[in-house]
């Protein structure tokens, strides 16, 4: 997913290309999904992500895209869902942290369900990462990472996990600096 506009970033770049350690965010995420065990990337660029677009375009790795309308994140995922295969993998393009391990991890945690990963909001907390998006399951409260597995299943599995390299997913300018210290 790499849509985004970067507007918590307080910068004219698009959000995927934000610099992390002088590095594009994106990036990150497709060396991450090139050496794992995924077969083939598809990327979600929106209207507002023109520079993303063309950035991924002449990537090394061979990347498909594919725009969706800019209608806000769950609107372009449905678009990007209907567009591929299932079952997909979804990752958000702020995970600079996240590596192959981690992106084989969670294909492994799924053999006929959907798996949403979550993290801690108190581990997010502890970290120093933003934790713009919460919720509550069984009296603790989560943070969805922007990786997901989605299957044609009727049951989705809920994968709790303390990784940090899920857990820093950059929405501000403090969480790009952690990011960097963490890399």
């Amino acid at each position: 997913m790499c849509g985004g506009r970067g507007t918590r970033l307080d910068t004219e770049k698009e959000k995927p290309l934000y610099p992390v350690a002088g590095r594009p965010m994106v990036d990150f995420v497709l060396d991450a999904l090139d050496a794992s065990r995924v077969d083939s990337v598809t990327a979600a660029v929106t209207p507002a992500t023109p520079d993303t677009a063309a950035h991924l375009d002449a990537h090394p790795a061979d990347v498909d895209l594919l725009e969706t309308p800019g209608a806000g994140y769950v609107a372009d995922l449905g678009v990007a869902l209907d567009a591929v295969d299932s079952p997909v993998l979804t990752v958000a393009a702020d995970l600079p942290l996240l590596d192959a391990i981690a992106v084989d991890r969670v294909l492994a945690l799924s053999v006929t369900d959907s798996v949403q990963v979550c993290v801690p909001a108190a581990l997010k907390r502890r970290l120093g990462a933003s934790a713009d998006t919460t919720y509550e399951r069984d009296g603790r409260e989560l943070a969805p990472t922007g990786v997901n597995v989605v299957a044609d299943a009727d049951t989705e599995t809920m994968h709790l996990s303390y990784d940090a390299r899920y857990a820093v997913n950059v929405n501000r300018r403090t969480d790009a600096a952690l990011a960097e210290a963490l890399l």
